[in-house]
């Protein structure tokens, strides 16, 4: 989850189009789809088999990255040639946006998961944070190249990042408007809600910021529950003088 302005920089190099391949790997053009095998009737064979090169791009990116996985390795292991990779998939950075999508889908099945129970809002809104920064927090400690893959995906405003953030937002902005129902929010403004929601949390879920505050399991612990505390406070919180609210807010 994302908040608009926010732009870092990945470590190592600038952009995903350059890898072991070289860029010839993701500029090749699309392979212009031809005969029965693609035809309408096969849509069932082609899912199966575009689902194939992602299991194994996937496999790949998680064991050396996205930056050195290549075409090459993806159709070796699948037993075919580049360009019936090519067929299904245009460029490398297709494969990657494609698996980043895979990959981030289980988070927000989780999230769907939590905003369809019948608790109450504050438990949900709670309980979706500490997943947002659970599933954070593993990706940079025990799966790396998953992490770099977040990260390239959201330093570079990748279309399945992008996304997912809307996914998110709309999740987050369901829990507070059933918080404003029930009473336990007091919110004016619901849109200003979720971004102010959004942004305080960044440094807890966002893939570049939870690596440069990441402390001790401990620490980490008790600044994630001491943020979210602070939101819900926040969230409860009537704005009474909202003309020196207005006139306290930072401008540009």
């Amino acid at each position: 989850m994302t908040a608009q302005g926010v732009k870092e920089k990945a470590d190592g190099p600038a952009s995903t189009v350059q890898d072991a391949e070289g860029s010839s790997d993701r500029q090749e053009p699309e392979f212009e789809e031809q005969g029965p095998y693609f035809s309408a009737s096969d849509e069932a064979l082609l899912a199966k088999e575009r689902d194939r090169i992602l299991d194994i791009a996937e496999k790949h990116i998680r064991r050396i990255g996205h930056r050195k996985t290549t075409i090459a390795d993806i159709a070796s292991d699948l037993g075919t040639s580049r360009a019936n990779v090519y067929r299904f998939f245009p460029t490398r950075a297709a494969i990657d946006n494609a698996v980043c999508g895979r990959i981030l889908k289980a988070q927000t099945e989780i999230a769907f998961s939590i905003a369809r129970t019948d608790a109450a809002a504050s438990k949900k809104l709670a309980q979706l944070l500490s997943v947002l920064h659970r599933h954070s927090r593993r990706m940079l400690m025990e799966e790396k190249p998953v992490h770099e893959l977040f990260v390239a995906a959201t330093s570079e405003n990748w279309a399945t990042i992008n996304a997912n953030s809307e996914r998110m937002r709309a999740i987050l902005e369901g829990i507070i408007r059933q918080g404003v129902r029930s009473g336990e929010f007091q919110v004016e403004n619901i849109d200003d809600a979720v971004q102010g929601a959004i942004t305080a949390f960044l440094p807890f879920s966002h893939p570049v910021l939870v690596a440069q505050c990441f402390q001790g399991e401990d620490e980490i612990a008790a600044s994630v529950n001491a943020q979210i505390r602070f939101i819900m406070r926040a969230l409860d919180e009537p704005v009474s003088r909202p003309a020196e609210v207005s006139g306290a807010l930072i401008t540009a």
